[in-house]
């Protein structure tokens, strides 16, 4: 299976530069011109690795790095900080931020490449396999995968992470603030309306194997994962 990575990088040039080579050495390869737009990819697949400028526009890469540690589906993708910036300093504070390696620009792409390896097969050695279950739902936490009665479950990592905190706290009431904190983290300017959108985006991927029920509002208070 190839694996995916996420080429964060501002300029389009180095980006598609990035991209093509990495394509040429048998990866997928997935592009985002600044961190929101990471994010969404993100929201939607985990990828296996992320390269990361620094010097992205509004949000920069030290804080994206934050953020992607702050998610507990995502936080152990392996991180290359790839940047201009090449005072001791500044590799310190990326490392720091939970970077796991830090090259300089120009960077030689034979260089990255076999970094890129090194990581993966560090990412690999050091996953977990835990399968936790209830209500007749098991989550595969190493492999990202849900299934129900043997069938999976295709859900994007927000939902993901919703259906996680659920599982491994059933009966448990959660505010929407809660899920929110949870899920987005405490420094996330996503409005709590955004927590009801996903609620219903799970809700109906749960309906499709009769299991819908499990997801219970209570009014006025928020949400709970019941068995019947």
């Amino acid at each position: 299976m190839k694996n995916t990575i996420l080429i964060v990088e501002d300029e389009t040039a180095i980006r598609e530069m990035l991209s093509f080579s990495l394509m040429q050495a048998g990866y997928i390869s997935l592009q985002a011109k600044d961190a929101m737009a990471a994010l969404a990819i993100i929201d939607d697949i985990a990828p296996d690795l992320i390269i990361i400028d620094w010097g992205l526009p509004q949000i920069n890469g030290l804080e994206l790095v934050n953020r992607i540690r702050d998610n507990e589906v995502v936080e152990d993708i392996p991180i290359i900080m790839l940047t201009a910036r090449a005072e001791e300093s500044d590799k310190i504070k990326g490392l720091e931020a939970g970077v796991d390696d830090y090259m300089t620009k120009p960077v030689s792409i034979k260089e990255l490449q076999a970094r890129i390896k090194a990581q993966l097969r560090r990412a690999r050695g050091f996953k977990k396999s835990e399968v936790i279950s209830f209500g007749g739902i098991s989550m595969d936490m190493s492999a990202h995968r849900i299934t129900v009665e043997g069938k999976e479950m295709e859900l994007s990592i927000t939902e993901y992470n919703l259906i996680r905190l659920f599982i491994k706290n059933p009966e448990r009431l959660f505010s929407r603030e809660q899920i929110l904190n949870h899920v987005w983290g405490r420094n996330s300017i996503v409005e709590l309306r955004t927590v009801d959108v996903h609620i219903l985006r799970l809700r109906k991927a749960l309906k499709a194997f009769n299991k819908d029920h499990c997801l219970k509002t209570v009014r006025g208070a928020g949400y709970k994962f019941i068995e019947n």
